[in-house]
């Protein structure tokens, strides 16, 4: 796989994007201009475009306003200038380090199941133990790119094994309509407008007295109870590796570890 760059969006101004980031964020120009160490006066010229920012005003906002390293390539590209963060396919040798890791973290976690996505929830990597949620799954479901979620809620993927799937389901569709709020992400607000017309109803979120959401999951006569960690890789300065994410299901229960150790 190839190095892919980042195209900005078509005719936008590069200070009309940092406002709109700035805006998603939810700060005034005042705050934001503190934080970055620049006079508003300055930070307002930038947005009207009355005044040009160089890349490195560009990269202090946009870490300051937590800007994900794919817009950052973005908005460079939108003010005239050259990316700064690299974007390398998985299977090239840049990543070699990081791929044997992740492969590490998907091993060393069976029995239980593990996935690696990226930012739109496609899959990268999985353990062989994922197998026990996928195995009644339509087969378009598994065809790539897979989308975990499409593959989670659609009627034909798993969801009728979801003993909880109104709960899960309102879950997920959070998680992912907080994401493509954040990002400003086009891909997953379709992914959402998507997903939300697949059936299964909506309940309410867990109360107070309850420790994590279990996702409960039929398999044969059992009820398998699942909660699940995300961890990402930190520090990254590479586009694919910032977007990646390690989804590890753990069981819930002792009944839960017996099957999945008995295999």
């Amino acid at each position: 796989m190839t190095s892919t760059i980042t195209r900005p969006p078509a005719n936008r101004p590069v200070g009309a994007l940092l406002r709109e980031w700035r805006e998603r964020r939810r700060l005034s120009q005042l705050e934001l201009s503190i934080q970055a160490d620049i006079s508003t006066r300055h930070l307002s010229f930038v947005e009207t475009g009355r005044s040009r920012p160089t890349p490195d005003m560009i990269l202090r906002l946009t870490e300051h306003l937590e800007v994900p390293l794919r817009e950052r390539n973005s908005l460079l590209l939108a003010g005239g200038y050259a990316p700064a963060y690299p974007e390398h396919g998985l299977d090239e040798p840049q990543l070699s380090a990081v791929r044997a890791a992740l492969r590490q973290v998907l091993t060393a976690h069976e029995p239980y199941p593990a996935v690696v996505v990226n930012r739109w929830w496609e899959l990268v990597e999985a353990n062989s133990a994922i197998a026990i949620m996928t195995e009644e799954a339509a087969p378009f479901l598994l065809e790539p790119p897979v989308n975990v979620l499409r593959l989670s809620l659609h009627p034909d993927g798993i969801a009728g094994r979801i003993a909880n799937l109104p709960a899960w389901r309102a879950h997920l569709l959070t998680q992912l309509q907080q994401r493509a709020r954040a990002m400003g992400d086009d891909r997953l607000h379709a992914l959402h407008a998507e997903l939300l017309g697949y059936p299964g109803g909506l309940a309410e979120t867990p109360g107070a007295t309850d420790v994590v959401l279990p996702l409960l999951f039929r398999r044969g006569g059992d009820v398998l109870s699942f909660f699940s960690i995300s961890a990402v890789v930190g520090t990254a300065t590479d586009v694919t590796v910032e977007e990646l994410a390690i989804e590890s299901f753990y069981p819930a229960d002792a009944r839960t570890a017996q099957v999945l150790r008995a295999g």
